[in-house]
């Protein structure tokens, strides 16, 4: 089971419940329980049991708990009776302000706050999922163009938000020297076109945000997830980034790498010494209105940080008053601090993930390299949608 993720389980078949209609919570009874679990990311375990007035869709019993700190103790019980009578729709802010209100003012929480406790809510009432509730697949590095590999992303996300497949890890891989731009960056402030002329570096733009990845093949590590959006229901950006990094961090410490989230999207070392809360890679998300989203990361494994910095514009100006411009000749945080090739590290991604989350390994379907072959002539290769910022 996650660290950073508890699957819902269901109660047992005999396991009834009631509820206390003083303290509104779930006790023995009749009426089944509704169960949702929720791991707070460096915190604790909030579980919600509840029961549901079906015709008046509302929440009519539940029961919070779990192995965080609640001050004073009583105080559990407001924490219940703050949640009877909410709409089942209720969205997670709602929920959140409503245990806030309810709660005494000298009430403390420690390990979960009411943000926690709506997505746990939320996971007992069907709205929200965990990664349990999926089947995964992992698709390992397949060397292809970078442009097929942007195209992928969108392709396999739209495939994911369509049921036509299960959501998924990609390990990406490429066979040029590139410079992929986030979806709202700008073509000219980003990339030098006469330097990356003369290196000859493809550019393209993702539909993700974020920032420029330098990619020469080999000095980056790289990753997509395809998940339904059901995964991080509830959960604000900032909050859905280290959720959905949780397994890769465990990742890390297998091969030697301490790392954290830096917000919103940097991941950076926690070892100590000088390395300490330098960057190691970034993440970017675009969320489709066919409730998938994308989460993709790319880490730096042995980055010529020169020649980065002769193609990109922004990283001259990002390092221009550390005094390192001439003196930077590599940025490779995953090789020395590893000792490890970039083949194995790409291993001990899939291993974990696959230890974590039972998922099995697949391959990209031919209709699915169509598509994207076809999206690369339409839309990833063209001109009009790489400068469609300026």
């Amino acid at each position: 089971m996650s660290p950073q993720q508890s699957s819902p389980q269901q109660p047992p078949s005999s396991g009834v419940a009631g509820a206390d209609p003083v303290a509104g919570v779930v006790r023995p009874g009749t009426g089944a329980t509704r169960h949702g679990e929720y791991k707070v990311a460096g915190g604790k375990l909030v579980v919600v049991d509840l029961t549901v007035d079906e015709e008046a869709r509302r929440i009519a019993a539940v029961s919070v708990n779990g192995d965080f700190f609640l001050e004073p103790d009583d105080a559990l019980l407001d924490l219940n009776r703050s949640l009877v009578g909410l709409d089942v729709d209720a969205g997670r802010e709602t929920i959140a302000r409503a245990v806030e209100a309810g709660m005494p003012d000298d009430a403390q929480m420690f390990g979960f706050d009411a943000g926690a406790v709506g997505i746990a809510v939320r996971r007992a009432l069907g709205h929200a999922t965990s990664w349990e509730d999926h089947e995964w697949e992992i698709l390992p590095p397949m060397k292809l163009p970078i442009a097929l590999n942007v195209a992928l992303d969108q392709v396999l996300t739209e495939e994911v938000g369509r049921g036509n497949r299960p959501p998924l890890l990609r390990l990406w891989d490429w066979s040029e020297r590139a410079v992929v731009i986030g979806s709202f960056q700008s073509l000219i402030n980003e990339v030098d076109a006469d330097a990356a002329r003369a290196t000859d570096t493809t550019v393209v733009r993702r539909i993700s945000g974020g920032g420029a990845m330098f990619m020469e093949p080999g000095n980056c590590v790289t990753y997509s997830l395809c998940v339904p959006q059901s995964l991080v229901d509830g959960m604000s950006f900032a909050d859905s980034y280290p959720f959905l990094d949780s397994w890769v961090m465990e990742a890390l410490r297998e091969v030697g790498v301490e790392a954290s989230y830096k917000p919103l999207n940097d991941i950076v070392s926690a070892a100590e010494g000088e390395s300490r809360g330098r960057k190691i890679g970034g993440a970017a998300q675009k969320r489709l209105a066919s409730g998938a989203m994308l989460h993709h990361v790319t880490m730096s494994y042995d980055i010529d940080a020169e020649k980065m910095l002769q193609i990109l514009r922004i990283g001259r100006e990002k390092i221009s008053d550390k005094g390192i411009t001439s003196a930077v000749k590599r940025v490779d945080p995953l090789r020395s601090q590893t000792g490890r090739s970039r083949e194995e590290i790409l291993e001990t991604f899939m291993e974990v993930f696959g230890r974590r989350y039972g998922a099995r390994p697949a391959a990209i379907r031919d209709a699915e390299m169509v598509r994207a072959r076809q999206l690369v002539e339409e839309k990833f290769g063209t001109e009009a949608w790489t400068s469609r910022v300026p």
